[in-house]
């Protein structure tokens, strides 16, 4: 039980703003059988500018705090970059960035709209060899209104990360109906909980007897060798 992605680390995007709520999601998670987090904090030039350099110092702080007060769970940093010119740029500087496990890299895009960098920033990914991993896809319109274009990323290496809580049809009846189908095409590779706070672990707990969560456990996750 290995989550990769989160927001969990306090006051750095939208996600927790305080230790206590942190440290109060990341004990439920231990009692719901997580042994390792992989918390995401956004990194969004205009929004949230935050760093390689920072978050490291912030995740580091939080593991001592976690251990501090006894919750059995590992926490390590990786990043969800958001794909627009300044990643591109990002890449193209060769500035550290953060990854998870074989060279994970989690990254997410608009949702109402294809990006018009998605082929080049995932070519940029992957020619810097790094793993593209597309954050919740059945969360984009796009995607939803047309699925055969997860097809083609998937074909041009992009791995998928759906959203546990994306099952419960949280966000949309939409992206519910494109997770199923992701599940039944078998071409999930990560799951991730995508937690801001208490609210999204509640829901996500409501999944967790569902049939669609018991399908995904099936698949060959990558989760299990992180």
């Amino acid at each position: 039980m290995v989550d990769v992605h989160s927001h969990l680390i306090p006051g750095v995007d939208d996600g927790v703003q305080s230790v206590e709520e942190s440290l109060e999601i990341l004990q439920m998670m231990s009692n719901l059988g997580y042994q390792k987090v992989i918390t995401t904090p956004h990194v969004m030039h205009d929004f949230y500018p935050n760093t390689t350099e920072g978050i490291r110092s912030r995740v580091k702080v939080l593991q001592e705090k976690v251990d501090l007060v006894g919750i059995d769970l590992e926490v390590e940093a990786a990043a969800e970059y958001y794909l627009d010119e300044h990643f591109i740029q990002m890449l193209d500087d060769d500035q550290p960035l953060l990854t998870f496990g074989d060279n994970y890299l989690l990254f997410e895009t608009s949702f109402l709209n294809e990006p018009a960098y998605l082929r080049e920033g995932i070519f940029k990914i992957i020619s810097k060899g790094l793993k593209p991993v597309l954050a919740h896809p059945e969360r984009y319109v796009f995607a939803q209104n047309k699925p055969e274009l997860l097809e083609e990323l998937i074909e041009r290496g992009v791995l998928l990360q759906l959203n546990t809580i994306s099952l419960s049809g949280y966000y949309s009846k939409e992206a519910r109906k494109l997770a199923e189908m992701l599940i039944d095409e078998k071409v999930i590779s990560f799951l991730g909980t995508d937690c801001h706070n208490i609210k999204h672990l509640r829901a996500i707990t409501e999944t967790l007897d569902s049939k669609y969560f018991a399908k995904a456990m099936e698949l060959p996750l990558l989760n299990n060798f992180l």
